[in-house]
C-alpha cells in the first residue's frame, strides 16, 4: 500500500536529518512529508536540498508558526490529494522510534486507526520528569471520563490511518493543537465507528531541541474534551456521517 509519514517541524534541524535517514533505513519504500512552519534554523532549506535528490521526500513550508494540529491537517490533505493509502504521523524529535513503523503497517491491515500507546500496559515513558508524566497520564484519565472513549492513550502523536477512512474527517474545520488535536482526531474516528487498535510502544523524551509544550496547549485540551462530548452540532454531524459510512456512501 502506498504509504506516507507526515512529520511537522519547527526548529528541528538537529533531529530531522537523522530521523529521515533512520526511517528510510527501515522502510525505504515509504514517502516522508515534512510540514515546516518556516523554521528559522534552516530545517526547510535542508529538506529542500534532500527533496531534490530523493523523490520520496516531500516538503510543505507554511508562512509562520501555525500549530501542530493544522500542520497535520495540511499534511493529511496532501496525502489524500496525492493518492496515498496509508497516512502515518510521528514527532520529529525521536520520541517515536522509527523501528515501530513497520509494526504499524502490519496492524493497519485490519484496522482504520492504529495508535502508538504509552499506557496500554502500564507506563512506557523514558526520561520524562514526574510532573510531565503525571500531567500526561492525568490528561488521559480525564479525557476517558468525559468523552467515554475506550482509549488509554488519547493524547499520543504516533499514529497510522487508513486513508479511505480518514477521508470522512472534515480536516478543514479542525483548529485544535497539541494534546487537543490528538484527542479530537481520536474522538472523531471513534464516533464514526473506526476500527481502532492501540499498539504498545516505548516513548522516549526528545534527544535534542526544546519541547513545544506550554500552558495554552494544556488549557485547550481541558476544555476541548467538553466540547467534543457535549456539542450537539458536532455529534449530530458525526452521526450523519456514520450513517453514510455504513451505507458505503462517499462523503467527499
Amino acid at each position: 500500500m502506498k504509504t506516507i509519514v507526515v512529520i511537522p517541524t519547527y526548529n528541528e534541524i538537529e533531529n530531522i536529518p537523522n530521523l529521515i535517514q533512520k526511517i528510510h533505513s527501515y522502510l525505504p519504500e515509504i514517502d516522508i512529508l515534512i510540514v515546516d512552519d518556516n523554521s528559522p534554523d534552516g530545517t526547510a532549506q535542508f529538506i529542500e536540498k534532500l527533496k531534490a535528490e530523493n523523490p520520496k521526500i516531500h516538503l510543505i513550508v507554511r508562512q509562520k508558526k501555525m500549530g501542530l494540529g493544522t500542520a497535520y491537517c495540511t499534511g493529511f490533505q496532501y496525502a489524500l490529494d496525492n493518492g496515498f493509502d496509508i497516512v502515518m504521523q510521528m514527532d520529529a524529535d525521536f520520541s517515536h522510534d522509527p523501528k515501530d513503523l513497520s509494526v504499524f503497517l502490519k496492524e493497519i491491515r485490519n484496522y482504520d486507526l492504529v495508535i502508538g500507546s504509552r499506557y496500554i500496559h502500564g507506563i512506557n515513558v523514558v526520561n520524562w520528569p514526574l510532573s510531565r508524566l503525571f500531567l500526561s497520564k492525568g490528561a488521559n484519565v480525564y479525557t476517558r471520563l468525559i468523552t467515554r472513549m475506550p482509549i488509554q492513550d488519547a493524547t499520543g502523536g504516533f499514529k497510522c490511518f487508513r486513508a479511505d477512512f480518514l477521508r470522512y474527517i472534515d480536516l478543514k474545520h479542525i483548529r485544535s493543537n497539541g494534546y487537543s488535536f490528538q484527542i479530537e482526531m481520536n474522538y472523531r474516528m471513534w464516533r464514526l465507528g473506526a476500527r481502532i487498535k492501540e499498539l504498545d510502544i516505548i516513548f522516549n523524551d526528545r534527544r535534542s531541541g526544546s519541547s513545544k509544550m506550554n500552558k495554552k496547549i494544556i488549557y485547550e485540551a481541558m476544555w476541548k474534551v467538553w466540547i467534543l462530548r457535549f456539542s450537539l452540532k458536532l455529534n449530530k454531524e458525526l452521526d450523519n456521517i456514520k450513517k453514510l459510512i455504513k451505507n458505503n456512501v462517499p462523503v467527499r
